[in-house]
Formats: C-alpha cells, structure tokens, sequence
C-alpha cells in the first residue's frame, strides 16, 4: 500500500448526525493523504468497503472508514481482489472475537502465497529459457563479427 502522510493533518468538520466532536475526512483528505484518486475511493464506496456519511453532495469519511480504507489499500496490494477484501470486511464487523475473519485471512493468504511460488517458478523457467536464448544470440553474433560463417 502506498501510504503517504497528509501534509496537513484532517480537520473536524460537522458531522450532522454523528457527534459533532468526532474527526471526520474528505475526500481530498484520503486521496491526498494515500496517494489514490478520488474515484478509486468513490468505487470503493460503491462496492459497499465503506459508507461515508453524505451531508448534501459532500462526503464526511469517519476514522473507521479511513481504518477501512487502510485494510482495502493493504488487501488490494496484497493481489487480493475486492469481493476478498469485501469478505475480509464483512467478517471484520459480524465476528467481534475476529475467529473467522482470522481463518478466512490465513486461508486467502495460504493460496496468495502457493500462487506466487508458482509465479516464481515459472518467472525463473522463462529467466533460464531466455538467458540460453541470449547466449546463442551472442555466441551467433559473435562469429558473423569473427568473419567465420554460422553454423547451423
């Protein structure tokens, strides 16, 4: 996640219906602040990752959902896709002692990880293809520059 420190720090605005001493972000703030668009958080908002309060056409974003979007933000650098990190929420909220929202994380995490070593293999297969490749390439050149004909 790329997280970069806000060069003011957020203000408190009125929050309507919250309680008014509650520190409250905009959108501006969160994009400045993470280095994202103000789409990127829209679409989020969108699947449902996070539910700011509307006051008029303007989004008050509450600490939970700026902790929501740190999750979402982490998650998604992770490789994990939106329905995993909506799962990873959802659990987040309806299991308090954190059991299944724990299980399901080691269990998206076991198949990220098997996956990247399959990556990894087949990233060093094609390193070790493309290198002999290059080597004949090479040795190739290198005769036509010795003014010897190639052999094939």
């Amino acid at each position: 996640m790329t997280q970069g420190s806000a060069e003011k720090p957020p203000r408190a605005k009125g929050a309507g219906a919250r309680q008014s001493s509650e520190l409250t972000f905009t959108i501006s703030d969160l994009s400045k602040e993470f280095g994202i668009t103000t789409r990127t958080i829209r679409f989020y908002e969108s699947r449902g990752l996070i539910q700011p309060e509307r006051i008029g056409t303007s989004r008050h974003y509450s600490k939970r959902d700026r902790a929501r979007l740190i999750l979402i933000l982490r998650g998604r650098n992770l490789g994990f896709t939106v329905e995993d990190v909506g799962q990873y929420l959802a659990l987040y909220d309806a299991d308090p002692g954190q059991q299944a929202q724990t299980r399901l994380l080691l269990e998206k995490i076991t198949a990220a990880i098997d996956n990247l070593e399959i990556k990894r293999r087949d990233i060093e297969r094609a390193l070790q293809e493309l290198g002999e490749i290059r080597e004949r390439c090479d040795a190739h050149l290198g005769q036509i520059k010795d003014g010897n004909k190639p052999q094939r």
